[in-house]
């Protein structure tokens, strides 16, 4: 019954010309979209663009963003340098300069990407600076892609590897602090990302807390692509899915904002929730399903997620940078402010909207009791990986 009212006012809606986003729970005055048409479209702006980065073709000598990819030589890394170097990340008019960390036994593999990245002859890559001494990589760099760390292993206890990758990033927060640009934007990739990623915050001390963040795209990119596949529409039309918290296995998808358009005819804007009609998919499969999708993923190919993991990588970057679509919020773990009762001091995964190279946490959204439940284990596993990881930090 639900869903049947909901698609009548959808279709009234369309009929006054009224904005359904408004109905469904947008903002009033800020409907996004044209009623009748589609997504307006994420048209590079240079209003919301971060002031280093140049959205406009035909301007002479645009300055080079220097970019920073640890773990260079890996798996992740691999995929990634390639959509950097060919402009997926920063737009089709700004130029880059690479810079490559990888540990010294991985030397040799490092000229081998360095080949290949010459051989594609990208327009936009200036050039590649490889190596594995750790201040000529993190000099003047714009932007730190953190994603070497070390593996879990087999038999390895989560407090283990915590010290161990508190060692790496410790020192590559202080890197970032001593030899990088001072507006330098940080997305930590290697696991456990949250904690690392406040790690090295916290030995950066003199950069801002707003500069750091942690991957929780992937997650995102994985629950709305499960929604598409069971609502039947293109990946495209599902909107303002929200990873909450760590980005482990007590992460909080929510569907409950979000939203699919054109569905179920163009023009049309429903709710994921009365578009899935299944609460009970939702509740006891769909969650469990995102949360272990990397799992999933390491027993069907023997290794773990690589070019999703770039390409998430790259959304994240690019939404941050670029700024997010009207009406539209990404998910992003960032420094907590309090906002949603979560302690301050947290990296955490939250809704964010970016302009000018700046994410904004996006307020006001109701959490329904079940779901703060999930939020609430997933704040103890933080709390407790950044008591174990300050023990060893200290």
């Amino acid at each position: 019954m639900e869903q049947a009212i909901l698609r009548i006012n959808n279709i009234s809606d369309q009929l006054t010309g009224k904005c359904p986003f408004k109905a469904h729970g947008g903002e009033a005055g800020k409907c996004p979209y044209k009623v009748g048409g589609g997504n307006i479209g994420h048209i590079l702006d240079q209003s919301k663009a971060w002031s280093l980065i140049n959205v406009t073709p035909n301007v002479d000598q645009v300055t080079p963003i220097k970019v920073l990819v640890t773990g260079a030589a890996g798996q992740i890394a691999y995929s990634l340098m390639f959509m950097i170097a060919s402009g997926q990340m920063f737009g089709p008019h700004q130029p880059v300069i690479l810079h490559l960390l990888d540990i010294p036994k991985m030397a040799d593999a490092l000229k081998g990407v360095v080949m290949e990245l010459q051989d594609c002859s990208y327009p936009l890559l200036q050039s590649v600076v490889a190596t594995t001494d750790i201040q000529t990589a993190f000099l003047h760099i714009n932007v730190a892609i953190l994603v070497g760390a070390f593996p879990r292993g087999p038999g390895m206890q989560r407090k283990d590897l915590l010290k161990v990758n508190v060692s790496i990033f410790k020192e590559q927060g202080e890197a970032l602090n001593k030899y990088a640009s001072r507006g330098v934007k940080v997305l930590v990739v290697g696991n456990p990302a949250n904690t690392n990623a406040l790690t090295a915050l916290m030995k950066a001390s003199d950069l801002p807390t707003s500069n750091f963040s942690a991957l929780t795209r992937l997650d995102q990119n994985r629950a709305q692509s499960m929604i598409s596949e069971k609502v039947g529409t293109n990946v495209d039309n599902v909107h303002n899915v929200i990873i909450w918290g760590n980005h482990s296995q007590t992460q909080v998808p929510d569907v409950n904002h979000g939203y699919i358009l054109n569905y179920p005819n163009r023009g049309l804007i429903e709710p994921i929730q009365s578009s899935v009609n299944d609460d009970k998919w939702l509740n006891e499969q769909f969650i469990p399903l995102v949360q272990n999708r990397g799992a999933t993923v390491i027993a069907a190919r023997k290794l773990s997620s690589a070019a999703s993991a770039a390409n998430a990588i790259v959304g994240h970057v690019r939404d941050w940078l670029l700024g997010t679509k009207d009406g539209e919020h990404v998910s992003m773990a960032v420094y907590s402010d309090g906002s949603y009762n979560v302690p301050k001091g947290l990296i955490f995964s939250f809704p964010v909207t970016c302009r000018n190279g700046q994410w904004t946490i996006v307020q006001g959204l109701k959490i329904n009791s079940s779901t703060q439940q999930k939020i609430d284990a997933t704040i103890k596993e933080l709390q407790e990986e950044k008591e174990t990881a300050m023990s060893f930090l200290n």
